[in-house]
């Protein structure tokens, strides 16, 4: 029943809003992202893959994490066409039960696999931290990548039942289920993966789209503050968090001869180094070894040091540009279904950047999140793009002017389907 009214919805908003060309900005901007991406791999890829020789005993090619990259870029480009030409969003819609469940089940085997029987054939993990499922030939997989992907469609229509009949904001209805999904998927990633970054996201998510469904504010108010609780709960109970937070309170007396301090150490040292115009392409010293994850979750600070100030404002100001137009599609699209998913993906790229940034500026705790089409690796890289490749079908669907709460309510009013009443940017006659 609920599917099917999903699908009807669906088509009811395609039979209003006549399809037209998508919005090639958000392909335009997400380009530049890869190319710059290739680029800074390239650059230090080298480095990282001697200095994995050296320490393990290796015998990575220089070109290795290169190559990996531009696989990674060339899978992500085919799951954007894909999603975006081929695979149509009321499918997603119509499934999304099946998807979130499939997200569940590879987030609980990755728990059975890799924390209870510790199967290493199978699974791969850092840290004490189990995240990632081991490809034999490819690679690895890290499910909760797809657990981001599968709350998108999952709540996309689970909220825009409770948006049309107006109990957005009811406990019992919309918020203890929406809680319910957010306590299972926290379990999953910050407990068991210990990702708290990945938690971030995943709440960051599930916060934009309340609030486009219409969250009323005092709710909003109530949950945030239940969200901090549980933070600072969630810190408390793991000694790794405890350190990060207390080098994070020493600002910058954080030193490098200190363990917890070393890492943002070198990020803030990288960023630095790098002054305005940056110390050039293949010139990088913290790549060399001193920063960790240089080209994974630290990529923000070798950017600044590889390109200086100028290099990291043009690459903020094409994340802005990305996000800026995601954003302004949701005032322009009259189905709630299609509002909710763009929100979702707006929150999912802008919690990494955001959260990724702050951390290697040191103006949150340090916390490991990937940079968004720059970062090395495949899962995180791949789903995103396909995430926006939904985002860049739905913008086929946007009416001319902006949808106004009262154009919003004629459309699901009695008298059923009929001519859609919007404001409009022509002059009235």
């Amino acid at each position: 029943m609920m599917r099917e009214r999903v699908r009807q919805g669906s088509k009811a908003t395609m039979a209003r809003v006549r399809r037209h060309n998508p919005d090639y900005k958000i392909m335009m901007y997400t380009t530049v992202l890869f190319v710059i991406g290739l680029i800074i791999i390239f650059a230090i890829g080298p480095q990282r893959a001697n200095l994995i020789n050296e320490s393990f005993g290796s015998d990575l090619s220089g070109m290795h994490f290169v190559v990996k990259q531009a696989v990674s870029v060339l899978v992500a480009v085919v799951a954007f066409f894909f999603f975006a030409f081929i695979l149509k969003v009321e499918t997603l819609l119509q499934w999304r039960n099946v998807i979130l469940w499939v997200a569940f089940g590879l987030c609980g085997l990755l728990v059975v696999f890799g924390n209870i029987a510790n199967v290493e054939s199978v699974t791969q993990c850092a840290l004490g931290a189990c995240r990632w499922f081991v490809i034999p030939g490819l690679g690895t997989f890290q499910p909760s990548e797809v657990l981001k992907f599968a709350v998108v469609i999952f709540l996309a229509g689970y909220l825009a039942v409770r948006m049309k009949k107006g109990v957005v904001s009811d406990w019992h209805k919309t918020i203890y289920p929406v809680g319910a999904l957010m306590v299972m998927s926290a379990l999953f990633v910050v407990v068991f993966q210990k990702d708290l970054g990945t938690g971030m996201a995943l709440f960051a998510i599930v916060a934009s789209m309340l609030v486009v469904a219409g969250l009323k504010p005092k709710v909003g108010a109530v949950l945030l503050a239940i969200l901090i609780v549980a933070g600072l709960l969630l810190v408390v109970s793991a000694p790794h968090r405890i350190d990060r937070m207390m080098t994070f309170l020493q600002g910058d007396t954080a030193s490098v001869d200190d363990a917890s301090g070393y890492h943002i150490a070198h990020a803030k040292i990288a960023i630095g180094s790098g002054g305005v115009l940056g110390v050039g392409i293949g010139n990088s010293v913290q790549a060399a070894g001193y920063l960790p994850e240089a080209i994974n979750d630290s990529v923000f600070a070798i950017l600044g040091e590889t390109f200086g100030f100028v290099g990291l404002v043009f690459i903020l100001l094409m994340f802005y540009m990305l996000l800026r137009k995601i954003l302004n599609l949701i005032d322009r699209l009259e189905s709630p279904e299609y509002k909710l998913i763009v929100a979702g993906v707006f929150g999912w790229i802008g919690a990494h950047v955001i959260i990724n940034v702050a951390a290697m500026t040191g103006l949150i705790p340090l916390t490991g999140i990937t940079l968004p089409f720059l970062s090395i690796g495949g899962t995180s890289m791949v789903i995103i793009t396909a995430a926006l490749g939904v985002v860049f079908q739905i913008s086929r669907y946007t009416v001319h002017g902006k949808i106004t709460e009262e154009s919003y309510e004629s459309t699901r009013s009695r008298r059923g389907i009929g001519r859609p009443r919007y404001a409009s940017n022509r002059r009235s006659r």
